[in-house]
């Protein structure tokens, strides 16, 4: 039960195929609004989002995902938890981004992110049966069950195996990281060499030294650049950890916070949590109108936010506060973020932090598979799709999200 964060294996089998094809298929679901069938509705949902929200604009995003890994196509497990029904397990591959802002067909910004890829895969747990659990159709997006799909989806008669609805992806970040490949050692330490064989080669001419000077500079600056390069690798490391200081807030607070959920569902993890704050973060910010939204009970977003056209995880989450009323818990959040704007005719990045306050009820336990487009409405039973109503369509009563799930009820910039 629970998570283990340091159970770090290589993926292998259908879950590292299904991690791969997602990687793929990413860049084609942000630039043309591509469904990827195995992902959770909520993802699909999201980048339906953010590619309208590019099309408003009269942008194109080219989101071009490549390895760094000198095994292109290989993940490695991270924290993993687990409910009655569903296990989720974080897994991650160095991977790269290239991003590539077009408008009328002009270029108006790129750039080559160095990141690793967090997806959380998630499975029915091993001889369970969550035949009555709600799911959307991979291919119509229409609302049935589990049984349902495996018997034909009502809508389309599309047939479904169980291989085919899982495993599947319910969350995915990218997070800048400073370590290197092999390949991306070798080649920097080229560079550098090359460098320092050339300014010590200009020495031995300036001083007018004889061949044997410029052989010895050449060994000499094999170690040199060496010397140099990892000089210039712990600097860079030292400034991102003193950009980095204090992005975690106050670690008294997250381990309270984290202590507490336990009480309430002895599988909850801050990795959990953190992956659904990203998710609803994304999905507020971008949505046309966040008031529309089940989750979101807070004011109107800062107009700023509407000229957001891709949100990247900034590496922490920190745990500002936490406050008990009742049944219910509220958790003040400090989330950093990467954040490519385009205002006007301008597009440009910018590190970005908001601040995020979530609310959920304590009595009940986290449904760790809840996604709000498979709701089951507590009055009458009747599953619907809360990114389009808030009200049960079939008894009309309101859908209180907390009872099921965090509800964003603040999100501003910090």
């Amino acid at each position: 039960m629970g998570y283990n964060l340091f159970n770090v294996k290589e993926v292998s089998g259908v879950f590292n195929s299904k991690l791969n094809d997602f990687r793929a298929s990413l860049g084609s679901a942000v630039c043309k609004g591509k469904n990827i069938t195995f992902a959770d509705n909520d993802i699909t949902y999201m980048l339906k989002l953010q590619h309208e929200r590019l099309s408003k604009k009269g942008l194109e995003l080219d989101y071009d995902i490549y390895s760094r890994d000198d095994n292109k196509n290989k993940f490695m497990t991270g924290s993993n938890w687990r409910d009655t029904h569903y296990e989720s397990t974080v897994c991650f591959n160095q991977s790269g981004i290239k991003r590539k802002v077009r408008k009328d067909g002009k270029i108006k910004y790129k750039d080559d992110h160095k990141s690793v890829l967090y997806e959380t895969i998630t499975d029915v747990v091993t001889g369970t049966h969550p035949d009555n659990d709600p799911i959307c159709c991979p291919n119509c997006g229409a609302l049935s069950t589990v049984a349902g799909l495996q018997n034909g989806c009502s809508h389309c008669r599309t047939k479904f195996q169980m291989d085919d609805l899982f495993p599947k992806v319910t969350s995915y970040y990218f997070l800048d990281s400073p370590g290197m490949t092999k390949e991306e050692f070798r080649s920097g330490y080229l560079i550098s060499y090359t460098i320092t064989l050339i300014a010590m080669f200009i020495l031995c001419l300036v001083l007018r030294k004889g061949i044997g000077s410029y052989i010895v500079s050449a060994i000499a600056s094999i170690v040199l650049a060496y010397i140099l390069y990892a000089y210039f690798l712990l600097m860079k490391l030292i400034v991102g950890a003193i950009s980095s200081a204090g992005k975690m807030g106050t670690a008294g607070s997250r381990r309270k916070f984290e202590t507490r959920m336990k009480k309430i569902s002895p599988e909850f993890s801050y990795e959990y949590f953190t992956s659904k704050t990203l998710s609803l973060i994304k999905t507020a910010v971008f949505s046309e109108n966040e008031k529309d939204l089940l989750f979101y009970e807070g004011e109107k977003l800062d107009p700023k936010m509407k000229d957001i056209i891709d949100l990247n995880y900034g590496g922490a989450l920190g745990c500002e506060s936490i406050h008990e009323d009742g049944d219910f818990v509220t958790v003040v959040t400090k989330a950093y973020f990467d954040v490519l704007y385009a205002g006007g005719d301008k597009v440009f990045f910018k590190k970005q932090v908001f601040s995020a306050t979530l609310k959920r009820r304590t009595d009940i336990p986290v449904n760790f598979n809840f996604s709000m487009t498979k709701i089951a409405c507590p009055s009458c039973g009747a599953s619907f799709d809360a990114t389009k109503n808030k009200n049960c369509p079939y008894c009309g009563n309101k859908y209180e999200i907390t009872t099921d799930d965090w509800a964003l009820v603040e999100l501003k910039y910090n």
